[in-house]
């Protein structure tokens, strides 16, 4: 530790995301195996420590490197963590050598959050940080760091969060025909209402987050309150009075963006969010179509179906009314000001 803390620290703003955000629409196509996250399933803060290419270069791996002279090629992290998936041996993972000796792609061993020293929770004394991929990558309570010639082979590696097609089921997965899952697809999320909700008549403020994998930014972010037939583009911030602009040097690449649009909501309303990367990338309409036996990676259309007072009796209305955020951890009621968007 005391090395890691003599090379130059870093701090680097991040979004990591379970794999599984959002599983539980996908369940509702089919069942699928995993924890029921809704929309919560990702967290955004700012990480201090050393970059992993820093460190590697003390023990003679150059940056930039993609193989090693004795034929490395990966870079594996194991945890003081034990689970059962690995028979009681540790949990770990794997990423690229390319990946880990590139200054640019701000890997970190991460030893504060948020300006502080980060909590047993979230990984003390050290976890590493990979920005843009999902979160099962960023190991805590980080043990020991390998070079090793193939990816890592541990459980949720090589047997878990990879993407199959629909088609594939229990009976008839072969593990070994997928690679791991890295980068997260472009994706957003409506935090402002939710299915239960009923509203009153008139204009609603919609908000939420939209981020994409690999450093890519948001482009656009469009919102639909009749199911999709017509759209309004939302306003994109992620920092405060600093105007959003993907890809843009002032931007955070690796953090979500947030998004916001007054509407006027018809009854019945079935409201709806998509986002767009800089790559052009869109999420998909449908979850049908990118639905998974492990229920990874729903990056469909948000949709929201929501009532408003005409339609639903006021004490259906008393009874939901305060309900107006249940994902306040991501600070959409305060502002646009990063400070408020560190889960």
């Amino acid at each position: 530790m005391d090395d890691i803390r003599m090379l130059p620290k870093y701090n680097v703003t991040a979004t990591l995301q379970c794999a599984g955000n959002k599983r539980t629409a996908m369940s509702k196509v089919r069942k699928v195996r995993g924890v029921g996250w809704d929309v919560s399933a990702l967290g955004n803060a700012t990480w201090g420590g050393a970059k992993l290419s820093d460190v590697l270069e003390l023990v003679g791996i150059h940056k930039l490197s993609s193989v090693t002279s004795l034929g490395g090629k990966h870079v594996e992290f194991v945890s003081v963590d034990r689970c059962k998936e690995e028979k009681g041996g540790p949990y770990k993972a794997s990423i690229p050598l390319k990946q880990a000796t590139d200054p640019d792609a701000d890997v970190l061993l991460a030893y504060e959050m948020n300006g502080e020293t980060i909590n047993r929770d979230h990984g003390y004394p050290l976890r590493v940080v990979v920005p843009g991929v999902i979160g099962a990558r960023s190991v805590k309570w980080l043990d020991s760091i390998n070079i090793i010639k193939e990816e890592c082979q541990g459980f949720f590696m090589q047997k878990d969060y990879k993407m199959f097609p629909p088609t594939v089921d229990w009976d008839n997965i072969n593990w070994s025909t997928r690679r791991p899952q890295m980068d997260f697809p472009v994706q957003s999320a409506i935090c402002t209402l939710e299915d239960v909700d009923v509203i009153k008549e008139g204009k609603a403020r919609i908000a939420g987050y939209a981020v994409s994998g690999g450093g890519r930014g948001i482009e656009r972010v469009d919102i639909s309150v009749d199911g999709g037939k017509t759209w309004v583009e939302a306003h994109r911030c992620q920092k405060s009075n600093v105007p959003y602009v993907s890809d843009g040097a002032q931007s955070d690449k690796w953090a979500w963006v947030l998004f916001e649009a007054t509407l006027d909501i018809p009854p019945n309303a079935e409201i709806v969010a998509k986002a767009v990367d800089s790559a052009a990338n869109i999420q998909p309409e449908k979850v049908e179509d990118i639905w998974n036996l492990r229920g990874i990676l729903n990056t469909s259309w948000h949709r929201i179906k929501i009532q408003n007072t005409s339609n639903a009796c006021l004490k259906c209305f008393k009874n939901v009314s305060a309900l107006s955020m249940n994902h306040k951890f991501l600070g959409i009621t305060a502002g646009c000001s990063m400070e408020n968007y560190r889960g």
